[in-house]
């Protein structure tokens, strides 16, 4: 009943990812994930019967009636033009904290292969600072096995820079051919990429600019043929906002006994332990602006929610939930209207969700030890989780006042269905409106370009940490800071897609848009190595 007891304090925040408002179908996989990670903490019942399904999104058409044939125009305006076919990604994060400052620093680089033939690859390094504190809570008695769970919080605020280029010199009638070609070309500039980093790390020396020049020459040669093009430089800032929580087991070591330690009490040593559930909560907006390229002059706000759950000191089960709205403005209009109060005329939304739930083998474990009221703690992990991710995306070009003013309206919490409200999902868009539809869902329905991806993905990982805390502690709970603190994580992601990509079609008798076979996505396949 203890163990129960403290896991209340973690589905604070697990709670939060079982109680979005999406559809039974799509959230089917991550409400397996999410039923692993508490099925200890409720005795196995914190997953009803007959919800062993795949997470794929559902496999309903969407309406146009069983057994019909829905009408699709050779020119659909409704099919996107291009899906992503796979990505690569791999991402290395440093955080140092002091007292209560948290300083992060990472980079990130992605390669992605599209199927039009295309080819992107995108490095990326963000930094920010922010401030964090947090709660912890002992399990009574189960304190001499270090039980105990935690919940913080964190305010991020920060920017990032990079690049990104685009192979798109291999043009043909085969876009199959064209990826190939383009991959090729991408591999070998990242190869260029990493030759020119070696040459600008050299040490300064009394020839260094000379030998930096023999090294540029030589590095210069790992260019492709067809150098790619260089994507529009874009000003990038973000802030972030982060609940966690988490319950851990181990084994404290204590020195003495009751009656011949220090005041009647043994002294305490220090801990090892394992991290058994963890969740977290996550709030971003990231403002895109564009200098250059097709985009020049536009600006995109980006707002981001996700929720997420990982259990298992050895073996490892994650679900993760995300939503995202993306909305483009005009920069300088949107200056102006900032400007003088006016009300802004957003020109295009995206909305995207997806799931990922997924398993494997993995580790994340710690240790520490007390000197008085500070701790020295240490920790570290590692493994590899195999999941499904499910993505849905509906894209709405606001191309005329009556819409504008709807979608700033509704993010901006005017009117009498505002963004707080349950996000509109794109399969909730491609059924015919109830009566209580509101104007959002409506316009989604009738303009939206509604796609579903499916994707198979690996993940490798391993962290380390290293904290100096200050605790003080009333009763079972334990207030803390860290002195000092550096946690660096490593991440490496390959997504493949899977299954029958589809999008959704004009509305048919009824009002349903049926989903069919998205072509510009099946024209090819990704190529794996």
């Amino acid at each position: 009943m203890e163990y129960v007891a403290v896991a209340g304090v973690v589905a604070l925040v697990v709670a939060a990812i079982v109680g979005l408002t999406v559809p039974d179908d799509e959230a089917v996989g991550l409400k397996n994930a999410v039923c692993r990670i508490i099925h200890a903490a409720d005795g196995g019942k914190g997953c009803a019967s007959g919800e062993d399904g795949d997470g794929g999104g559902g496999g309903d058409d969407g309406g146009g009636g069983e057994g019909e044939d829905p009408v699709v125009p050779p020119d659909d305006p409704f099919q996107p033009a291009k899906c992503l076919l796979s990505q690569d990604q791999t991402k290395d994060t440093i955080v140092i904290q002091i007292l209560f400052i948290k300083i992060s620093s990472s980079e990130t680089v992605k390669l992605q292969q599209w199927s039009d033939g295309t080819v992107t690859l995108e490095r990326v390094t963000e930094s920010g600072a922010g401030v964090t504190a947090s709660i912890s809570a002992g399990i009574p008695g189960l304190k001499d096995w270090g039980g105990s769970a935690s919940l913080s919080g964190t305010y991020l605020a920060g920017s990032g820079s990079g690049g990104q280029w685009l192979f798109n010199g291999n043009k043909s009638d085969n876009p199959q051919a064209d990826l190939e070609a383009n991959l090729a070309d991408a591999k070998q500039f990242t190869e260029y990429l990493k030759a020119m980093d070696d040459c600008n790390s050299r040490p300064a020396g009394p020839r260094s600019s000379e030998l930096g020049m023999i090294c540029g020459y030589h590095a210069g040669k790992k260019k492709p043929d067809l150098e790619p093009e260089r994507a529009p430089d874009v000003d990038i800032t973000k802030t972030s906002v982060e609940k966690s929580g988490g319950l851990s087991f181990g084994k404290s070591f204590t020195k003495g006994s009751g009656k011949g330690g220090k005041d009647g009490k043994p002294k305490e040593l220090g801990n090892i332990s394992g991290e058994t559930f963890s969740g977290s909560m996550t709030e971003d907006v990231v403002v895109l602006r564009a200098k250059t390229g097709p985009d020049a002059g536009k600006i995109t706000f980006t707002y981001t929610f996700s929720v997420g759950a990982k259990a298992g000191e050895v073996g490892q089960a994650v679900g993760t939930r995300m939503q995202q709205v993306a909305v483009t403005y005009d920069a300088a209009m949107y200056d102006e209207e900032e400007k003088n109060g006016r009300p802004h005329h957003p020109q295009k939304m995206v909305i995207t969700t997806s799931q990922e739930a997924g398993e494997g083998p993995g580790v994340n474990v710690g240790g520490g030890a007390n000197a008085g009221p500070v701790t020295i703690d240490v920790g570290g992990g590692g493994g590899e989780i195999e999941s499904q991710i499910h993505v849905e995306s509906a894209e709405v070009a606001l191309d005329n006042d009556a819409d504008s003013t709807l979608v700033e309206d509704w993010l901006r919490g005017r009117g009498d269905f505002p963004a707080s409200d349950a996000l509109p999902s794109p399969s909730d868009a491609a059924e015919a409106p109830g009566a209580d539809a509101g104007p959002i869902e409506r316009l989604l329905h009738d303009k939206g370009k509604l796609s579903r991806l499916d994707y198979k993905a690996n993940t490798d990982w391993w962290n380390a940490s290293l904290g100096i805390g200050f605790g003080i502690s009333a009763g079972q709970v334990t207030m803390g800071f860290k002195l000092f603190g550096i946690d660096i994580t490593h991440e490496h992601k390959e997504q493949t897609i899977t299954g029958d990509p589809t999008y959704a079609t004009g509305p048919q008798s009824g009002g349903a848009r049926p989903w069919v076979e998205w072509k510009n996505c099946t024209q090819t396949t990704p190529i794996t190595t």
